[in-house]
């Protein structure tokens, strides 16, 4: 470097080194951000659940105890439900007590990550158990069934597992004790005498009386990834929407002239195009159009290609073509209005916000509540409902695929009419971009 140029460097206040922390800061606060999101919504999910929705199903009809003389209505079911109710923190797991039908149904419209089943016959096989523990014959534990929901997510029967087996244990070990003094009661003889010792066999299988079932409600099928693939798949979509923006943005600026562009060694920067600010957007726009009509098609063969469960083709590309078309429109429209510090407000708004608040690997209900108000519009957790619904759930619109449909298309509203305003409003104040505005000299 000659002295001239040394001389140069250090007059020109752009180049000297304090101007250089601005990125180093710009970057510190931008990983910070990242850094929080990221972390906070997965490193405690069990401290974090709240609003949990598992729905109780108690269809138990009761059964008939005692002598001939004194018989007595029993409902176990119910004292279950209701020990249910009072065992399970409600600041954690909304419980919903529904009957079978309508559990069913919210199940199949992943509005519930889980049910509790108590048959209908559960008081009366109690009854036989309390008797046939001290009468020679063969019998059966009642059952009380956990269902899962896995196509609401990956981690979602874990936290279903965990909460209802630590619930039910607890129940069976009250109702062990209970059926246990009852045993003990009814043998005692009518003289008044001492009752029988019971055997350890038979304290044993009074003890714990309830077999508890874990099973799920819909299994996946292969090609899913255990309830992952919608997740990805969601992610990219959003990645091509925002990828697409960038690249569109930045390859028809050089080719207009208005940014130079490094090819290597090799710096070109072609002459200037007399072009409006709405119309330079308008041709992107419809690039962008189009690159979202191949992407998707592109997504759902490669898709097919690795084995990926994909009952409807078309739906899941025409979904993808929206998505991809709204979050690149989106993207544009902010870059058009801030110019490159819509990268950044790109990466935060579609990436660092939205994928800890799309509720595809830990669900919102497990995550601190700040992620529940961001999962009402961030555009990640539109998608992966969308996707979710045609992958899982047959594209049951119940399900999130309506949610999806019409929050994919409020957000490419946003997006032409942010996009509209802003470059009409630069064009008629004569803000064109031949315009180059000299600061610092």
């Amino acid at each position: 470097m000659t002295t001239s140029e040394e001389v140069e460097i250090t007059r020109n206040p752009r180049l000297r080194p304090r101007a250089w922390l601005a990125p180093i800061v710009v970057l510190t606060l931008f990983m910070a951000l990242l850094g929080t999101m990221y972390l906070d919504y997965v490193v405690d999910p069990e401290k974090n659940l709240h609003d949990f929705p598992i729905a109780l199903v108690n269809q138990d009809e009761g059964d008939v105890t005692g002598p001939p003389d004194a018989q007595q209505k029993v409902n176990f079911g119910d004292q279950i439900a209701a020990a249910l109710k009072q065992g399970i923190p409600a600041d954690k797991v909304e419980l919903r007590e529904l009957g079978i039908n309508e559990a069913e149904l919210q199940m199949q419209n992943g509005k519930v990550y889980g049910t509790i089943v108590i048959p209908s016959d559960f008081s009366k096989r109690l009854g036989i158990l309390g008797v046939g523990s001290v009468i020679p014959g063969d019998i059966q534990k009642p059952t009380i069934t956990l269902q899962t929901n896995p196509r609401t997510g990956a981690f979602v029967t874990n936290i279903v597992q965990k909460v209802g087996n630590e619930a039910l244990t607890q129940v069976d070990k009250q109702v062990g004790e209970q059926l246990t003094q009852q045993v003990k009661t009814q043998l005692i003889p009518p003289d008044g005498g001492p009752a029988p010792e019971l055997t350890g066999a038979t304290r044993l299988a009074l003890a714990n009386p309830v077999d508890i079932i874990v099973e799920p409600f819909r299994q996946l099928p292969s090609g899913t990834g255990e309830g992952l693939t919608a997740f990805f798949y969601a992610l990219l979509l959003l990645l091509a929407g925002l990828v697409g923006s960038m690249t569109i943005h930045t390859m028809l600026d050089a080719a207009l002239g208005v940014v130079p562009t490094e090819y290597g060694p090799w710096f070109v920067h072609y002459p200037r195009t007399r072009i409006s600010r709405f119309k330079t957007l308008l041709i992107k726009w419809g690039v962008m159009v189009l690159t979202s009509l191949v992407v998707s098609g592109v997504f759902v063969l490669v898709g097919k290609g690795l084995g990926m469960s994909i009952s409807n083709s078309a739906e899941l590309y025409l979904f993808g073509v929206l998505a991809i078309a709204a979050v690149g429109i989106t993207g544009l429209s902010i870059l058009a209005a801030i110019g490159s510090a819509g990268l950044l407000v790109n990466l935060i708004l579609f990436i660092i916000l939205g994928l800890p608040s799309s509720g595809g690997t830990v669900p919102i209900e497990a995550t601190p509540p700040y992620f529940g108000w961001l999962a009402e519009f961030e555009p990640m957790h539109q998608v992966f409902l969308g996707v979710r619904s045609i992958l899982y759930f047959d594209g049951n619109y119940q399900a999130g695929l309506a949610r999806g449909l019409w929050m994919s298309l409020l957000g490419l509203a946003i997006g032409l009419v942010l996009g509209l305003l802003v470059t009409r409003f630069y064009d008629r104040r004569g803000l064109h971009r031949g315009s180059e505005v000299v600061v610092g000299q």
